[in-house]
């Protein structure tokens, strides 16, 4: 598992002992005997155990460390560089585009009437 990555099985276990909580505080014998209460205690300890140790992953999840201004700035030099390479395709697509064909045509015009006798 990378760094970065959050273990899923522990996400899903929370639900898991929530659920194990409300199935005790629902059940036939409930906290109304020490052993109900004992079983309560220990599956609310779990709970919030794991429950703590989700939040510490989640708080040091790495990144994160822009300020909204940073972020600002950032969106800011993006949206800028987006604008100069769309003026930089437009100046291109309107630029005349010369075949081959067409520059071949237009040598051939030249190289005809250089071989044409002057009539004057």
């Amino acid at each position: 598992m990378s760094s970065a990555a959050l273990p899923s099985e522990l996400y899903e276990g929370l639900i898991l002992k929530l659920a194990n909580v409300l199935e005790i505080t629902r059940g036939n014998e409930g906290v109304s005997t020490p052993q109900g209460r004992q079983r309560l205690l220990q599956a609310t300890k779990e709970f919030r155990n794991a429950l703590d140790h989700a939040r510490e992953l989640a708080v040091n999840i790495p990144g994160g460390e822009f300020t909204t201004t940073d972020q600002d700035n950032v969106i800011r030099m993006l949206e800028t560089l987006r604008d100069r390479k769309r003026a930089r395709l437009t100046q291109f697509s309107s630029r005349p585009v010369e075949t081959a064909q067409s520059g071949l045509s237009a040598r051939m015009e030249i190289d005809s009437m250089a071989s044409t006798p002057f009539q004057g």
